[in-house]
């Protein structure tokens, strides 16, 4: 969807470029009209639009009111900022306190909630291939059987400059383009609708994907320390707290080895999936646990020596690398054992000439230009995009009746070009870390303040995007009491950052989160 950049990408499922290392320089102002701010008089005001329908589950039928609207933010001084458009999915006939609620939204930043609504958890959902490109139009639109409505109502949240959200009034890009910018218009957006529809006595949860899932931890850290609103939980897909451990920008932040021996799980499961590796093991799991032994142990330990380790020494590691994920021994040897997701994506099937997806190594597409150095596009955002954009764009007209005659950004590049990832967490005082963002503490924070509230982490074996043994040691190195690492709860699944784009993997994913939340919404 995007071209790729020397920076890791992230969203939701079309991940958009953030900055791994440059994130401690000032960035240039912008020119005002380079930025995606409103003049239109159409989004000063609050707006709703109400239908119904009703979706089968488990067997089970719910019939829903949807609403598609607005909600204003303001200032200090009680002056409105921002719209922020929604859509909200409320089972009829249920008392609101008996009826958990939970936030939904994707990432970026830069991208609306489209990915979540239409391809996991909305009442509808777009069909597309499975690992390959899907055809053009006309796409097919069906009801939803594994829609999340039959554990909870279900709000799916735009950040600001995407979707139908807009800066107005007295706002400012400056507002709301930053980590914590963002936290707090969210924030405002969860405790305002929470009055708005009558829901703060509900069971609250919040899901967040990919970026999303660095707002989630910061968001809870705002609402449970600034706002007093305790979570049942924090459900979080395809994570990225830590951005140190993205493989993407990973040659441009020397002497930080986290990404490389992180991303080698997903590397082998690529390689084991595609069937390039030179003894191909019959199951996944059992390999995947020896990778991450290796990864952990003599990789890691041979990238932390460097220049000391001898050439026989790197030799015998590239060997094993060679095994592990079928790139040559001569290639890793030539990386200096250092190989970056692009590199991975490109070089892996470049014999045949193709390139792998990156937010889904499961896909491949014709490679561009194969005397590169990495890959120059993701063939899975291209392969399903399309059919996104344009089964949204027709739903929320048609079937919902908003938005006629304006324009929804699916993804915004202005939103992800003018962010700022300086970052002070909640009560941490007038520090803040000016390197690359870490939301650890944040939502460690969170965790500590509130130790009924549980997390869960789900994420794909095969997204190169943020790779799931580096979400696994990004919890394992949350800062908070040993104890509360019992809170976490653990889900993989055989498909990528996008898990639900997998149709065995997305009835996994509802069943799962089913589960969480009924285990966590305090009703059973």
């Amino acid at each position: 969807m995007f071209p790729r950049f020397r920076w890791s990408l992230l969203s939701l499922g079309l991940a958009l470029l953030v900055p791994t290392l440059a994130v401690a320089a000032p960035s240039k102002p912008a020119s005002k009209a380079s930025v995606p701010v409103s003049t239109h008089s159409y989004w000063d005001q609050a707006r709703t639009s109400k239908t119904e329908g009703e979706v089968t589950v488990n067997g089970r039928r719910i019939a829903y009111t949807a609403i598609a609207g607005t909600l204003i933010l303001h200032n200090h001084l009680g002056q409105s900022t921002g719209s922020m458009f929604y859509v909200a999915y409320l089972k009829r006939g249920a008392r609101a306190s008996r009826r958990p609620v939970t936030f939904i939204f994707n990432g970026g930043p830069g991208s609306s909630s489209v990915w979540l609504h239409m391809g996991a958890f909305g009442p509808m959902r777009v069909v597309t291939a499975d690992h390959s490109h899907t055809p053009a139009a006309p796409y097919k639109l069906v009801k939803n059987q594994y829609s999340l409505l039959n554990a909870s109502d279900l709000v799916f949240v735009d950040a600001m400059g995407t979707g139908f959200s807009r800066i107005i009034g007295k706002g400012k890009p400056k507002q709301f383009y930053s980590i914590d910018g963002d936290a707090q218009a969210f924030a405002q957006f969860v405790t305002s609708f929470l009055s708005k529809y009558g829901r703060w006595n509900s069971p609250k949860y919040l899901f967040g994907e990919s970026y999303g899932t660095t707002r989630s931890a910061v968001l809870a850290n705002v609402l449970e320390r600034q706002d007093s609103v305790d979570l049942n939980g924090v459900i979080l897909l395809s994570a990225i707290l830590n951005f140190d451990t993205g493989s993407d920008g990973a040659h441009s932040n020397p002497g930080v080895n986290l990404p490389y021996f992180l991303a080698l799980p997903t590397y082998a499961a690529t390689a084991w999936y595609h069937k390039v590796l030179p003894q191909q093991p019959a199951k996944l799991q059992p390999f995947l646990r020896k990778v991450e032994a290796f990864a952990s142990g003599p990789y890691a330990q041979a990238l932390a020596a460097g220049a000391a380790l001898s050439p026989s020494q790197e030799k015998t590691i590239a060997e094993q690398l060679h095994a592990y994920t079928g790139i040559s021994t001569a290639y890793w040897i030539r990386a200096r054992l250092r190989v970056s997701g692009s590199q991975f994506e490109h070089q892996l099937l470049l014999s045949k000439g193709d390139t792998t997806g990156r937010l889904d190594s499961r896909f491949v597409g014709p490679t561009f230009d194969p005397l590169a150095e990495g890959s120059e596009y993701d063939p899975q955002s291209t392969a399903i995009s399309p059919a996104y954009t344009a089964a949204f764009n027709n739903y929320v007209r048609k079937d919902l009746k908003f938005g006629m005659g304006h324009s929804y950004r699916i993804m915004s590049m202005q939103v992800n070009r003018h962010w700022k990832f300086v970052h002070t967490p909640l009560g941490a005082g007038r520090s803040s870390w000016r390197g690359t963002p870490n939301v650890l503490p944040d939502l460690a924070a969170a965790m500590t303040a509130d130790p009924d509230l549980k997390v869960m982490l789900n994420g794909g074996y095969f997204d190169l995007a943020t790779p799931f043994y580096a979400a696994i040691y990004q919890m394992r190195q949350l800062p908070m009491a040993r104890r509360l690492q019992k809170n976490i709860e653990y889900a993989f699944y055989p498909s990528g950052h996008m898990v639900y784009v997998h149709v065995p993997s997305l009835k996994q994913l509802h069943a799962r989160v089913t589960a969480f939340i009924q285990s966590t919404d305090n009703l059973h």
